[in-house]
């Protein structure tokens, strides 16, 4: 099992940038691949970015390509997502999650482990 505690959420203004951390601790944080997701009000969860075991690999929602990078340093079990050029749609509450499948791609669904969310909050 792994526990997952979010930071770095906050208000900005558009245009801005925010880095979110996302520490692990628990069983081995490199066997997971990883990925970070937010929720809107009144909308549904989605997936924003994922990252393999080895940090080798990247995959991104359409609406944050270009924008959102994520990355992972695993000597200190620890993900993070540096969000640049913030938009008042990035408005959400961001989790980060793990995935124990033995697939070697990230994957938008199916995340074993959860955190308990950071809120970041883009002004106009």
């Amino acid at each position: 099992q792994v526990q997952l505690v979010e930071s770095g959420g906050g208000l900005v203004q558009a245009g801005g940038s925010l880095r979110l951390s996302c520490a692990a601790s628990g069983r081995s944080f490199s066997s997971y691949k990883m990925g970070w997701f937010r929720q809107a009000p009144g909308k549904e969860r989605e997936f924003v970015a994922g990252i393999r075991r080895s940090g080798g690999s990247t995959s991104y929602a359409d609406s944050v390509k270009g924008r959102f990078t994520i990355s992972r340093d695993n000597a200190k079990n620890t993900v993070y997502l540096q969000m640049n050029s913030l938009k008042p749609e990035d408005t959400a509450v961001y989790y980060c999650a793990a995935d124990g499948s033995p697939s070697l791609f990230v994957r938008t669904t199916g995340y074993d482990y959860w955190g308990q969310g950071t809120q970041v909050t883009v002004s106009s």
